[in-house]
């Protein structure tokens, strides 16, 4: 047996996003890219938080807006809006954020669990928050970030949506 605790295990790395005057970290082993704001294909009865998808060297990758995922009010994009491109359950997707910051080191000790409170974003989407200097950083859970029903139609809308892009 081990005599390491929480406290001995390295520390993990969050990718943090901006978001309507918010912090967030991405845990940066789901990071597959980062890249600037391009125009997506709009996916017909898409949900409205679902932009479309764009063409990443071949692949078609669904592109969800954060801000109308949380509700928020949707935002001019600017040189600084990206696309973070993310893997969930063996499918890359792209999240549509204000602008990226920096690299956090976040040690298990100083992770805290979500209150049921105060944030702008519904807490089942996140899986923790740490203090960095005099700021608050909401760690989201990537996984939760697409509703089943919502990836299945998008599964069986990207086809369709490929034989469009292979024929034009």
């Amino acid at each position: 047996m081990s005599d390491a605790s929480p406290h001995d295990a390295p520390p993990s790395q969050y990718l943090t996003l901006n978001l309507a005057h918010e912090e967030y970290g991405v845990d940066i082993l789901a990071v597959r890219e980062i890249r600037g704001w391009t125009p997506v294909t709009r996916i017909p009865q898409a949900p409205a938080y679902v932009l479309g998808v764009l063409n990443l060297r071949g692949a078609i990758v669904p592109v969800i807006d954060m801000r109308l995922r949380f509700g928020l009010p949707r935002e001019a994009y600017t040189a600084n809006t990206v696309t973070v491109i993310v893997a969930v359950a063996g499918r890359n997707f792209g999240v549509v954020v204000d602008a990226v910051s920096d690299v956090l080191d976040v040690d298990a000790a100083n992770l805290r669990p979500v209150p049921d409170m105060g944030t702008t974003v519904d807490t089942a989407y996140l899986k923790g928050l740490t203090a960095v200097d005099e700021r608050m950083v909401l760690l989201l859970d990537v996984d939760k970030l697409l509703q089943p029903q919502d990836a299945q139609m998008l599964e069986a809308a990207l086809p369709a949506v490929a034989d469009v892009k292979a024929v034009a």
